[in-house]
Formats: C-alpha cells, structure tokens, sequence
C-alpha cells in the first residue's frame, strides 16, 4: 500500500510539474492580415520564464506581409515602433540595444515560425503590451500581456 502511495504522489507530482510548464508556454498566430489570433495573453505568477512560439499561417513572404512579436511596457510601444521603422528588416524593424524591448521574436513571412524564450523577473504588476514592429503594422496589431 505505501509502495502504490509513493507512486501516485510521484505521479502527481510529475503531472502538476508538466502543467505548471505548459502554463509558461505561449503561441501566438498570425497570418496575411495585420492581426494575432489573441488580444491579450497571460500566464500565471509561478512562471519565472515564458516560451512564446509565433506561427505565421499565411504564404506571404517577409519582405510584404512580415511579423514579429515584440514586449514592451505600454509606454514605450510607439517610440520603440518608430525607431524601429528606421531600424530596417535586417534588424526586425527594431531599435537596436534598446533595453525598453523586454523579448522580440525574428521576423517572419508565411508558414515560417519562431520561438523565444523570456525571464518574466521585474514584469509583474507592469503594464505591458505586445506588438509587431513590422512598419504600421504596430498601430492595429498589439494586445496587451500580464503575469497573474
């Protein structure tokens, strides 16, 4: 009996482990048009460190219909953006060095897709938005993130 108890609680102890790690995981898609599939994302406090995949299901190529993923605080969302348009699609239309970017992904084209990893450490309680730097893209495709 305290053999198949041990068990289970290994067991459990192994499934709670692999949700907390899938509650850190994030996908994001786009496609052809200037929009994410999501206005607002979120993950628990307990995350020390979040994995955001960003798919891009259209067959547009980079150079016409590109995307990225880029976290900043609210704040600094339309400087960032407009420095970024400068910045050139060999630096994913960002500023480079800019420490206000708090995670981007590359930029992508059509069925291509990116995954990045980010600490979460000094984000709670921020007011935080998500947004592709993709020049005008910035000014309809954004949502907002928060840690719970």
């Amino acid at each position: 009996m305290k053999k198949l108890l041990a068990l289970a609680a290994l067991a459990f102890a192994s499934v709670s482990t692999q949700a907390a790690a899938n509650e850190c995981e994030l996908t994001v898609t786009t496609g052809d048009k200037m929009a994410y599939d999501q206005s607002s994302l979120s993950v628990p406090a307990s995350c020390s460190e979040v994995t955001l995949t960003l798919e891009h299901q259209g067959s547009m190529p980079v150079t016409s219909m590109g995307h990225n993923w880029v976290l900043s605080e609210t704040s600094n969302l339309q400087d960032i953006a407009m420095k970024g348009a400068g910045a050139g699609a060999d630096n994913d239309y960002l500023p480079q060095g800019d420490d206000r970017i708090l995670a981007h992904t590359k930029l992508i084209g059509g069925g291509e897709s990116t995954t990045i990893t980010f600490s979460t450490e000094g984000l709670q309680g921020k007011d935080l938005t998500y947004f592709c730097s993709f020049p005008g893209h910035w000014t309809v495709m954004k949502g907002k993130f928060t840690i719970e």
